[in-house]
């Protein structure tokens, strides 16, 4: 069987033609100007544009998705009532959930709900999969750890009271009016 090729022409990219040492002196030119623009600033006495951590903490956006965090309600009893979404919607699968019953007026509750934060890419579809507003992504965001065991964070390392999340809600709740 004969196989017939074609080549095709293709017009040349309008980068292509370029000049590698153009390149290069572009570069240049917009690390100097960073550079002298950075320098004025100095000059001046305005140093607002470095943050000397941990001396100083940088104002992160009400935007800011931190790691996953379980609501606590007033009553000391997690909001979430182990429906599954959040595992679901989870594309690394880092959330386990294994539900049990109660006789409150909350049906179910998560017996057991872990977290692997070493496999968390703080994507947020755990946040917008949950029905009930009970996984909220917080506005921490130091949570290193010396060894995987302490990257397992377990129901009671993940409840936060609703008071200390109410930056992240109300910014949540704006955002469906939309």
């Amino acid at each position: 069987m004969a196989v017939r090729i074609v080549k095709v022409r293709r017009p040349a990219e309008p980068w292509s033609n370029v000049r590698p040492w153009w390149a290069v002196a572009l570069g240049l030119w917009v690390s100097t100007r960073h550079f002298f623009v950075n320098l004025g600033r100095f000059l001046r006495g305005s140093q607002d544009f470095t943050v000397y951590f941990p001396e100083q903490r940088f104002v992160h956006p009400p935007a800011i998705r931190g790691m996953p965090v379980l609501v606590q309600m007033e009553n000391g009893k997690e909001r979430c009532v182990a429906c599954g979404l959040c595992e679901w919607a989870c594309p690394t699968s880092c959330i386990t959930i294994f539900p049990a019953e109660t006789n409150d007026e909350v049906e179910r509750y998560p017996e057991i709900f872990d977290i692997d934060m070493s496999r968390c890419m703080f994507c947020g579809f755990c946040e917008e999969a949950c029905p009930e507003e009970a996984i909220v992504m917080s506005r921490q965001v130091e949570i290193s750890s010396y060894s995987r065991r302490g990257s397992l964070w377990h129901k009671q390392d993940l409840l936060v009271p609703v008071n200390q999340l109410k930056t992240r809600i109300d910014y949540l709740r704006s955002q469906y009016d939309r």
